[in-house]
């Protein structure tokens, strides 16, 4: 298949959010080393983007070339390889912040709230989509990408709330288990997403698309749902331990201890004798 010229201005947007958002990322890196250690990693980071500009630049152009139409296969191979690398570079960043103990703050989560789904929504070019022919399907296609989008913004959510503020109630192997599950969502279910629009082709039927709606459906909506459950549950257990409230404070606190006074002793008479005056007390008072 032979592809069309490509857009210039699809290639330099692309392009643009992409590496913008590598921008960012590797400030975060670099500002995170101190000393020797941080000359170190910024000669890394640029070495590493070198290299991925350099594959960017070819198949940006190829990603740009087919937007009008409906194969989106470059721009599944774009998004895998951004992910990828975007991702690893997240996990070093997430570390580093938890040996400092603290967060890293709403900049962070913003970011990658506006980049991700922007990325996506530019590689299934909401706004070329001449090749569905009634206004009807394309309307129902949007609703559907959207869908994916949405879900995007819920696993960045999962992922977000390591670091933003930093968890102290899950334990490590709960915190890698989150953050690499929703690695795993964010490269699998746009591709899946993005395939589906390429194998129908110009005959495309929105109602035939019915992987993506189920496989979402049971590995982001219900799976979301309890591990917010979850955590919500964890993080009220140590909230209980460290700081419990005051009517559970005042039942774990031990009993105060009293002065111990002895009962009053009554004097009892012995049985058989009257328990009136004595005579000669009577005898002493005439």
């Amino acid at each position: 298949m032979v592809l069309p010229p490509p857009d210039r201005r699809h290639v330099c947007l692309t392009t643009l959010v992409i590496m913008g958002s590598m921008a960012v990322m590797d400030a975060y890196l670099v500002e995170q080393n101190q000393g020797p250690r941080k000359i170190g990693v910024c000669i890394i980071v640029l070495v590493g983007d070198v290299c991925f500009l350099l594959v960017l630049r070819y198949v940006a152009v190829w990603v740009g070339a087919e937007v009008r139409t409906a194969k989106r296969g470059y721009a599944m191979i774009l998004w895998f390889l951004y992910i990828f690398v975007l991702e690893i570079k997240l996990y070093f960043i997430f570390q580093n912040y938890k040996a400092a103990r603290r967060g890293a703050g709403d900049t962070l989560t913003l970011l990658l709230s506006v980049c991700v789904p922007g990325l996506f929504l530019l590689l299934v070019a909401l706004d070329r989509m001449e090749y569905v022919r009634t206004f009807r399907k394309r309307e129902d296609l949007r609703g559907r990408l959207f869908w994916v989008a949405l879900d995007l913004l819920d696993l960045l959510d999962m992922q977000a709330n390591l670091w933003e503020p930093p968890r102290t109630g899950l334990p490590l192997w709960a915190e890698g288990l989150t953050f690499f599950y929703c690695y795993m969502l964010l490269l699998v279910l746009p591709c899946v997403a993005l395939s589906e629009v390429s194998m129908q082709g110009e005959h495309i039927a929105p109602q035939k698309m019915m992987l993506y709606p189920v496989l979402s459906l049971a590995t982001v909506n219900n799976v979301v749902a309890l591990a917010t459950k979850a955590c919500t549950f964890l993080e009220y257990r140590r909230q209980v331990r460290d700081f419990p409230p005051p009517a559970l404070a005042l039942e774990l606190q031990p009993p105060p201890q009293r002065n111990s006074v002895p009962p009053p002793q009554t004097l009892h008479c012995p049985p058989g004798r009257p328990h009136g005056p004595s005579p000669t007390r009577d005898a002493l008072d005439t």
